[in-house]
């Protein structure tokens, strides 16, 4: 199989959207292990805004100026070695670079079955937020039935998986948001308190759980909510760092941590070992899959964009006119 021209999402250099462009590649056949997807859509997501701007370089073996860590698409041949997946299989899920491609090479376990009944357009929308809040929550959290889920940023796209995973297996969410509007919006999901961010958010949160707190934190936001965050523990708390745009330093009291018997630990998964990835789409595509299928949780999709219009997409993650996912059509 020869190499094919196909046509990707390329950084210039770094700087604001304006230095994103669509470029021609070159993409060999897949290697033993792998299958090619051709791409549907690409998710854009905050650390390709950061790639963008040369602040979030990509891992080894992936391209630094082609930014993008998830797609959707259709398998359009495997390579040796394969027996999951064959030509025509609808297929979804997350890579550590290069996604925002209109065709990849995958790794075949790494791929997910995308789920039945929902178009490939709306299933972009899926891997690298509900994974996210999927493996935060219930895999590291250990989050259960009864308890209250504390989910800052409640309208970005972690933030909305996270509401609804929440929901669905009986826990109690509490989100919130800088924007009003975004908060009525995650009603809409079944959100059960709403509180929009400003001084002082943590008392009521305070109020809502009777003085007990909030079991688990999903930090979407980072040091600028160090101090709500420690208020908000309940006794034997889980609190979880995902996202930092909100700072990446700042001063924490310990002993309120200890009084609380508080857990504090951060995740990521674009860092993460192959292996890894690979027991991690098993079990979303097993565990998380079937919930869209029975139409218990849905992906949120804020837009949906031709590729040509890559800049307007990262100047609207940018500026926070978002309420879900951003894809890109290819």
């Amino acid at each position: 199989m020869t190499r094919k021209t196909i046509r990707v999402v390329r950084i210039r250099e770094p700087g604001d959207p304006s230095v994103l462009s669509i470029a021609e590649d070159s993409l060999g056949p897949p290697a033993p292990g792998q299958v090619q997807v051709r791409v549907t859509v690409s998710g854009v997501n905050r650390a390709d805004l950061l790639q963008r701007r040369g602040l979030y370089p990509a891992p080894e073996g992936f391209p630094d100026h082609v930014p993008g860590l998830e797609y959707a698409g259709v398998v359009e041949a495997v390579g040796p070695g394969c027996s999951v997946r064959k030509p025509g299989d609808r297929v979804m899920g997350i890579v550590a670079g290069g996604g925002c491609s209109e065709l990849l090479n995958v790794r075949e376990r790494e791929t997910i079955r995308a789920p039945q009944g929902i178009p490939l357009e709306q299933a972009g929308a899926i891997p690298e937020v509900f994974m996210t809040a999927w493996d935060a929550l219930f895999r590291q959290a250990k989050l259960s039935a009864g308890e209250t889920v504390l989910v800052h940023a409640v309208g970005s796209g972690v933030g909305s998986a996270a509401l609804q995973l929440a929901l669905a297996i009986g826990a109690r969410p509490i989100g919130t948001s800088r924007s009003a509007e975004k908060i009525e919006r995650a009603r809409e999901l079944g959100l059960v308190l709403g509180v929009v961010a400003s001084p002082g958010w943590h008392r009521a949160v305070v109020e809502f759980t009777a003085g007990q707190g909030a079991d688990v934190v999903l930090d979407l936001v980072g040091a600028s909510y160090l101090e709500g965050n420690l208020a908000s523990l309940a006794e034997g708390a889980r609190w979880i760092v995902v996202g930092v745009p909100g700072g990446t330093r700042g001063e924490i009291d310990l002993r309120r941590l200890m009084d609380r018997r508080a857990s504090l630990r951060g995740t990521v998964l674009r860092s993460r070992s192959p292996e890894e990835k690979v027991l991690l789409a098993r079990a979303f595509q097993d565990q998380v899959v079937p919930l869209f299928e029975r139409g218990e949780i849905r992906p949120v999709v804020d837009a949906i964009l031709p590729v040509e219009k890559v800049i307007e997409a990262h100047r609207r993650l940018e500026e926070n006119r978002t309420f879900g996912k951003l894809l890109l059509r290819w």
